[in-house]
């Protein structure tokens, strides 16, 4: 296989040398030709300087730097779009995923009825915070459509070509898995090793994992807008109800009182059930809001090859 490797970097100058390394020597046995891209996600640190130091004698290694932090998926989009090879893989840049476990991607991808691997953790080491957010994610990608979505991890490799299915797309809440979902269902995952950070911590908190979901979900999904609808659905039967028992109390002289805690009781009801469709509402017209601005994915600075810088 001829393949493109996408690592995202950010904070990583001190596991960057080590990971590229590993993974030349992994793609120089099991593929004709290869690529490592590095992404620099406007890392506040000197990990921009450590990846030009790489680029300079590796000519197999490129460099995109770009002008802001614009968030994992953001920086995995830019890369992906700048590969050239058949087959792109994408990793962490922490080390947790192994060069060694890149050719067990591979030999699924050899299967030509398989378009999209992921490389499942053989042991899930994360505390219970952190597993609820992962599962939010997952539970929130399944509900924007994403097929094997409890499998579904930053250790994935792809046929390049699939990338088509989102070439067009401008916005700055992108998310890969979403994405991929719209050019293939031919998904599988494999067991793989994951090792743990050597250094630092992941930036990804319990609640931002939460957060992230809930973008998911707004952006890629109308799970939210159905969800109005059964409120709609169940306030609208419930009232009927509430009605009849109004009028039957009425009719056999049961209500002595002109209807206070009924009436009461029906607008908290409905005033809640209100509230929370426009809050709903609301999110999608915000979404609406940002991507008719335009607001760009990402903006690259300069692209490295082999120690040559092009603006």
């Amino acid at each position: 296989m001829d393949v493109s490797v996408v690592i995202p970097c950010y904070r990583s100058r001190d596991s960057l040398e080590a990971l590229v390394d590993g993974l030349s020597q992994t793609l120089q046995t099991h593929a004709d030709r290869f690529e490592i891209v590095l992404v620099v996600d406007g890392s506040p640190d000197d990990t921009a300087a450590v990846a030009e130091r790489l680029a300079a004698t590796r000519p197999y290694l490129r460099v995109l730097l770009l002008r802001r932090n614009y968030g994992q998926h953001n920086a995995l989009l830019a890369g992906i779009r700048a590969v050239t090879y058949d087959v792109t893989v994408t990793m962490d840049d922490d080390l947790q995923h192994p060069p060694s476990e890149l050719p067990t991607l591979l030999a699924a991808l050899a299967d030509p009825s398989v378009d999209l691997v992921y490389g499942i953790p053989e042991l899930e080491e994360h505390g219970v915070l952190r597993s609820f957010g992962s599962r939010s994610v997952k539970a929130a990608l399944a509900a924007s459509g994403v097929p094997n979505a409890r499998d579904v991890s930053a250790f994935r490799a792809f046929r390049t070509p699939l990338r088509e299915a989102f070439e067009t797309v401008q916005d700055s809440s992108a998310n890969v898995d979403v994405m991929l979902s719209w050019a293939t269902m031919s998904v599988v995952g494999v067991r793989v090793r994951m090792d743990r950070r050597p250094n630092g911590r992941s930036g990804y908190s319990p609640a931002r994992l939460v957060r992230h979901s809930f973008n998911m979900i707004t952006g890629y999904s109308d799970a939210p807008l159905r969800l109005v609808s059964y409120l709609g659905f169940s306030c609208a039967l419930l009232g009927l109800v509430l009605l009849c028992v109004v009028v039957i109390g009425f009719v056999t002289g049961r209500t002595t009182v002109a209807g206070f805690t009924t009436v009461a009781s029906m607008i908290a009801l409905f005033s809640g059930a209100q509230m929370l469709s426009i809050g709903i509402l609301g999110e999608y017209l915000g979404r609406l809001h940002f991507r008719s601005m335009g607001r760009p994915t990402y903006v690259v600075a300069r692209e490295i090859t082999g120690g040559t810088a092009q603006d």
